[in-house]
């Protein structure tokens, strides 16, 4: 499942435009692959997230990754349902399962990531 109304990251973060800001999470491939979603840690409102940079991790029963910004922005929000039931991400990845809100530095960043075909190409489901 790839919603044609997202962007998408290399590292199987997406983007979803809100106003003046960017919802981030991660692609249901990344849950998929991931497993069981135990923990998350997340930035705290008014961080500086970074383009390329780790943001938080998230722990799954196998294996602990990290989560990378797909912008440059300040988060403006954070999920704190997932902080108490990072499940949700599993059953949800692209609506309650959501990490943080950013107010994003520069558009323009936007163009540079995927759209739901050439992730779809990245993750080798075409």
């Amino acid at each position: 499942m790839i919603p044609d109304d997202l962007k998408y990251s290399k590292e199987h973060e997406w983007v979803k435009t809100d106003g003046d800001n960017v919802i981030i999470g991660i692609t249901d491939f990344a849950q998929g692959e991931l497993g069981d979603i135990v923990f998350v840690e997340l930035p705290a409102i008014s961080d500086k997230v970074e383009y390329g940079e780790p943001f938080g991790t998230i722990e799954a029963v196998k294996a602990v990754s990290d989560l990378f910004s797909p912008i440059t922005g300040e988060v403006v929000e954070v999920n704190t349902a997932i902080e108490a039931d990072a499940g949700i991400i599993n059953s949800d990845p692209y609506g309650d399962g959501w990490l943080i809100k950013v107010k994003i530095d520069d558009n323009s960043q936007l163009d540079q990531l995927l759209d739901a075909a050439g992730y779809q190409e990245v993750i080798g489901q075409n």
